[in-house]
């Protein structure tokens, strides 16, 4: 019997000490672990206390985490909130003011200047809404609440990265409350993949400076496969008998135009698919009864941007009515 209770009491104290050895460190301890953490990757201790020295635990960074919205949005609503009539004509607006700027990022680039200001319009309405939380303070938060640790702590560490090489001072390193950044809102890693100092003065700043926010969103397109060659896309109508087994992104479902015109798909007025040797894609965002969209390499590409096929369609029919004027 007491060998028994030996065992009984072993038992209990293994499982305290294993509770003990598991338990989240407080947000100070995680904070402190961090800081080594950054030195160890070679940054001063006197740059490491700088930047970390006012951040804290901010719930409602993790609140909006986690109560991301979950309505469904159809896509014609979804068009109507981010392409209404006034942001058309103020994209139309600063293209035109900008469009020396633009012309030049555009020949250099070889992306269309009306994806660049569609693009700006859709991520932070122009440079007017790139969020106001600070940027080390959000990501430490995020990283330690832990739900995507790892991804948040490699964009902690992407962002000291920013800070040391000059792009921005530390009192003006903000973002939205998830750690998008400038008037892009590149996240970290982005911003050191693509970020570009078209003008010239040393730093990559997205925040203030137009010529290094178009030439960055025009940076990340080329690179991820842009071609000014075509466009992105259009609307489309199929046959009541069509198989929308056939539609989505995936390689697999890439067909010729001509492929596609034979199946009897055609443009949104009735008229023939263009006559060109590429290949498109058919997505229905909406299932059978909504739009339905023939896209190209170009809106594969904006995908890379953001995964969402409201967002890529958003940003598509916005630069379409930029090209029309209207």
């Amino acid at each position: 019997m007491p060998m028994k209770n030996n065992y009984f009491l072993l038992s209990i104290l293994l499982l305290l000490v294993s509770q003990t050895l598991s338990a989240k460190p407080t947000f100070e301890q995680y904070l402190a672990d961090l800081k080594v953490q950054a030195i160890e990757q070679g940054y001063t201790s006197d740059f490491v206390e700088q930047v970390f020295a006012d951040v804290s635990y901010h719930k409602k960074t993790v609140t909006a985490d986690k109560n991301q919205p979950e309505t469904k949005l159809t896509l014609d609503k979804y068009l109507a909130t981010r392409v209404p009539d006034w942001k058309v004509k103020k994209a139309v607006d600063l293209m035109a003011q900008h469009r020396v700027l633009l012309d030049q990022v555009e020949q250099q680039f070889g992306v269309q200047k009306r994806f660049i200001v569609a693009l700006w319009g859709n991520e932070s309405n122009f440079g007017s809404i790139m969020g106001k939380h600070s940027v080390i303070n959000s990501l430490v938060t995020l990283a330690y609440e832990g739900r995507r640790e790892t991804l948040f702590k490699k964009q902690l560490f992407a962002a000291l990265k920013i800070l040391q090489q000059g792009h921005i001072e530390l009192e003006h390193f903000v973002g939205s409350w998830a750690g998008a950044m400038g008037q892009s809102q590149f996240i970290p890693t982005s911003f050191l993949d693509y970020a570009i100092d078209f003008d010239n003065d040393g730093r990559k700043d997205i925040w203030n400076n137009e010529a290094d926010v178009f030439a960055s969103i025009a940076n990340f397109l080329k690179s991820e496969g842009w071609s000014s060659q075509i466009t992105w896309g259009r609307q489309v109508t199929v046959p009541d008998n069509f198989d929308f087994s056939l539609t989505g992104l995936k390689s697999s479902s890439k067909r010729m135009l001509s492929d596609w015109q034979a199946m009897d798909v055609r443009r949104y007025d009735g008229g023939n698919l263009p006559n060109l040797p590429i290949k498109g894609s058919l997505i229905a965002p909406d299932g059978e009864t909504g739009r339905i969209y023939l896209v190209y390499e170009n809106f594969h590409t904006l995908m890379k941007w953001n995964r969402s096929s409201y967002f890529g369609v958003s940003v598509s029919y916005l630069s379409d009515r930029i090209k029309k004027g209207s």
